[in-house]
């Protein structure tokens, strides 16, 4: 009865310590996430866009819109296709309107996609104006909470900074990003020996967006230039392994081989912005801050003296975020 009695304590005893720890165990909101994309000329968009998911489905984020700076034909059903096969077919989808880029993969590998893999939003004309959808998250989410992260061209960004008051807010973009947004995540811009006379893809192509964009945001922007994911080469183990039917495998498989370059693996600018909107900098680069100086002609410059714009430095060796990212990329989606 005794030796019963001490078992029947000591069981309760250790019962009372695992509840006590799972009750004192911090828990992490899921940050709430936009995801900006031009989704179309590169394909590193796809490598990005499945980490996002990846993050997602582990309770890092939540997303909530996948969003194009690019009109091309291809770009909703693109969006709606990834979030579909993810297991997310009702997350919302926007696309710009009015005067904006509008370019096809150089692969064809968007085709190839709307072709083989199902969805629902058949043309960019059945998914949501871009800045009217942003406007109606942003006004339902707490203030200084919402990451965006933008891999593509800074139209909606501007366009969302520029706009007027609505149905959704009062207040016009400008108040509504800083009430709202917590921070800006770019895949942008270029911060080595080349700053100054480069002219990166994401900030050339809508040059008057993007300096409104750099010259007005009033909050934090995180910049992950062009230097860090030229050096950071990912997709070879998703190409060779035994998945199927995985739109994100088929893009990796079709592309690579049609550039020698990409022998190695595609060059991972959109995976770093996504990673450190997500999880943060802190593990992986560090943070040099300072004010970007804007170029009409789509060049840039960094002012060492300004405060709230930062750019991404190389810490973490890029053999080690190469296996991060490309393990991020075969991730499957959740049963």
């Amino acid at each position: 009865m005794h030796r019963t009695l001490i078992i029947l304590i000591s069981f309760c005893l250790a019962q009372y310590y695992v509840s006590s720890q799972i009750a004192n165990k911090p828990t992490k909101t899921p940050m709430p996430v936009i995801f900006d994309t031009d989704i179309g000329p590169d394909y590193d968009d796809v490598g990005a866009m499945a980490l996002l998911h990846a993050f997602a489905d582990n309770g890092e984020c939540r997303i909530l819109a996948t969003i194009a700076s690019n009109k091309y034909k291809f770009t909703g059903p693109v969006l709606d296709i990834l979030n579909t096969y993810f297991k997310r077919p009702d997350l919302p989808i926007g696309v710009v309107r009015g005067n904006a880029a509008e370019i096809g993969a150089i692969q064809k590998w968007d085709s190839m996609l709307v072709s083989k893999y199902p969805h629902n939003l058949k043309n960019n004309s059945q998914a949501e104006d871009a800045v009217s959808l942003y406007r109606k998250l942003l006004s339902k989410e707490k203030d200084n909470s919402v990451t965006i992260v933008t891999v593509g061209f800074f139209t909606n960004m501007s366009n969302l900074l520029n706009s007027a008051p609505d149905k959704f807010s009062p207040l016009n973009g400008k108040d509504l990003i800083k009430r709202k947004v917590k921070q800006l995540v770019s895949m942008a811009a270029c911060f080595d020996g080349r700053m100054g006379a480069f002219k990166e893809f994401n900030v050339k192509i809508d040059a008057p967006a993007s300096q409104n964009v750099f010259d007005n945001w009033p909050g934090k922007i995180v910049f992950s230039g062009f230097e860090i994911g030229a050096n950071i080469y990912t997709g070879l183990p998703i190409k060779n392994s035994a998945i199927s039917n995985s739109p994100v495998k088929d893009v990796f498989a079709w592309s690579i081989p049609l550039d020698p370059q990409d022998k190695n693996g595609r060059m991972s600018w959109d995976e770093t912005a996504v990673l450190v909107a997500v999880r943060g900098a802190a593990s992986y680069f560090d943070l040099v801050e300072g004010k970007i100086i804007s170029k009409p002609d789509g060049s840039n410059g960094w002012d060492v003296t300004g405060k709230g714009h930062y750019y991404l430095k190389v810490k973490m060796p890029n053999g080690e975020i190469t296996k991060l990212i490309d393990g991020l990329i075969m991730h499957q989606p959740r049963k």
